[in-house]
């Protein structure tokens, strides 16, 4: 079936995490997209597993993560293995403790976050055009024309702007004449979800098997004995057609050192791995998100996570822009802030997998006897564990450099760009515990006062939103207590004077200042995030 209308406000081509993420927000914030993607239907093949817990803290806000968090397994560690004989073993249970909710890598296949957003998408009837192909795309400085192709026929709509979620071969990016500037790893890899019944492979952890000949990984899954296996093809195998389980079991059992007793598979393929990324994400109306902007190895688990926080960042400025709240210059920010998160990540990872994959004698001494000796003397560092863990979770991203924030304040721990920091707190308007996540898990902006102020201070501040930014700013005050006293301390607050924070939708700090001055929060709503401006397209 083909879409029914003739325009659309925001057309979303990909149905994978980051197109859903991305519908999912726009729904969020009051803005009815349309979804298509050239698959028949969502698919149980799938490469991500790990969920990090800036995730999951999205999934929060969605109120979906319950559901990801029931139906997942938290990695307990990672076990680094050297011919089948533990080298080194690093623990992770609550490694993140006080710094997230979720303060673990969850693992939870793709497939799942797939079908957990397709359920949020249906409960808010929004549907998937499923075998629906993009075939045109021309734009103009007012919107976009797309031509769109199922067994159906032939459609052709405009849209205000198109969101790319296509994936690496992405058709969003070649109508627009974007390039996927980048190369191809050397070796293939092979994949498999599996059942085995070998009971020295733990269950608990990520077994991770180096050798001079190449590594492979066990990766546990929620079901029990289910594991996803991965590796680097021999040589040998690399140009072999129909390659099956049974081809790549010698090789997986020489890197590993065990004898693999599979009972079951349930998914098996080979793959080439890629590092690229678009020379821009923004071409006039259309937008690159996920693996259509930037594609990388696996290690760290980072991919799907990074695509689910493109969409996370852009999905409220479009919704902010195209319901005639913001003004577009909004829109520039995106590419401002996700392509140097992007660019690092690729660095980072390339960096790390060229380390574990390469056969040469240094890096083959150094992976199998000197790597797991560094990381058990860093493993045992409080300061170097957390360090790692806000790393790879990806709560340490920060957007300190962007144009829509404004920093005044002597705060030199936590600034305007920085994701807020997660810290419980106790409620005393309503007498409960709670965190400041949660205070902003309405959509909008949230403004939150520190300090202490009179309730005729508080009335005129609160009538002052309602009349200026009704339903757009939620508002919260924070008196100081004793048992608050450590949100003071993290954001130095100034005693005489209190602090103002304004919160970004998607749970960055766009504002902050060491007093409570409604001119200066109103400069930084109108002249630096555009609301309530001219927003003429």
């Amino acid at each position: 079936m083909l879409p029914s209308q003739n325009h659309t406000q925001v057309l979303i081509v990909g149905a994978g995490p980051s197109g859903l993420m991305m519908a999912a927000q726009l729904l969020r914030n009051g803005v009815q997209p349309l979804i298509i993607d050239i698959k028949q239907g969502p698919t149980d093949e799938s490469k991500a597993l790990a969920v990090q817990a800036r995730s999951l803290e999205i999934y929060r806000q969605l109120g979906v993560v319950n559901h990801a968090v029931e139906n997942g397994k938290p990695a307990e560690g990672v076990i680094f293995n050297d011919n089948g004989k533990q080298a080194a073993s690093l623990a992770m249970q609550n490694v993140g403790e006080g710094l997230t909710p979720f303060p673990y890598i969850l693992l939870y296949q793709q497939s799942k976050n797939e079908r957990l957003l397709l359920d949020y998408l249906t409960r808010n009837a929004c549907p998937v055009y499923w075998e629906t192909t993009l075939t045109s795309l021309k734009q103009t400085p007012h919107q976009a024309e797309v031509q769109l192709q199922n067994a159906g026929g032939t459609t052709t709509i405009t849209c205000d702007y198109v969101v790319g979620a296509d994936g690496a071969h992405s058709a969003v990016r070649k109508l627009s004449g974007g390039h996927f500037n980048g190369e191809t790893y050397a070796h293939n890899f092979y994949l498999a979800d599996m059942e085995v019944a070998n009971t020295e492979i733990n269950s608990d952890y990520v077994n991770l098997f180096l050798a001079r000949g190449g590594f492979s990984a066990f990766f546990p899954m929620a079901e029990a004995g289910r594991f996803r296996a991965l590796g680097n093809l021999p040589v040998e195998l690399e140009n072999k057609e129909d390659l099956a389980i049974e081809d790549i079991l010698p090789g997986l059992e020489k890197t590993s050192g065990l004898n693999i007793h599979i009972k079951h598979t349930y998914w098996f393929t080979k793959y080439r791995l890629h590092h690229r990324m678009a020379d821009n994400f923004r071409m006039q109306r259309c937008f690159l998100i996920g693996d259509a902007a930037h594609i990388h190895s696996p290690v760290g688990g980072q991919g799907m996570n990074t695509g689910l926080q493109d969409a996370y960042n852009l999905a409220w400025k479009l919704a902010g822009v195209v319901k005639g709240e913001i003004n577009t210059r909004i829109l520039e920010s995106y590419a401002m802030e996700r392509m140097p998160v992007a660019k690092a990540l690729l660095r980072t990872t390339d960096r790390m997998f060229n380390l574990i994959t390469s056969a040469s004698w240094f890096n083959t001494i150094f992976k199998r006897w000197l790597m797991p000796l560094l990381l058990k003397l860093a493993w045992g560092s409080k300061t170097l564990r957390t360090a790692f863990f806000k790393q790879v979770s990806q709560i340490a991203i920060n957007y300190r450099d962007s144009r829509i924030n404004l920093h005044i304040s002597q705060s030199s721990r936590i600034k305007a760009g920085d994701r807020l920091p997660y810290l419980a707190l106790y409620d005393e308007k309503r007498q409960e515990e709670t965190d400041l996540h949660e205070w902003c898990a309405k959509p909008g902006f949230t403004l939150i006062t520190l300090g202490k102020m009179a309730e005729t201070e508080l009335f005129v501040l609160a009538k002052w939103i309602n009349s200026k930014y009704p339903g757009k700013l939620n508002f919260f005050h924070l008196p100081k207590s004793e048992r608050n006293q450590h949100i003071f301390d993290a954001f130095e607050v100034n005693e005489k004077q209190g602090m103002s924070v304004i919160v970004r939708p998607d749970m960055y700090i766009g504002f902050l200042n060491d007093k409570i001055d409604t001119v200066l929060m109103d400069n930084y709503l109108r002249k630096v995030v555009g609301i309530g401006e001219d927003h003429s397209s």
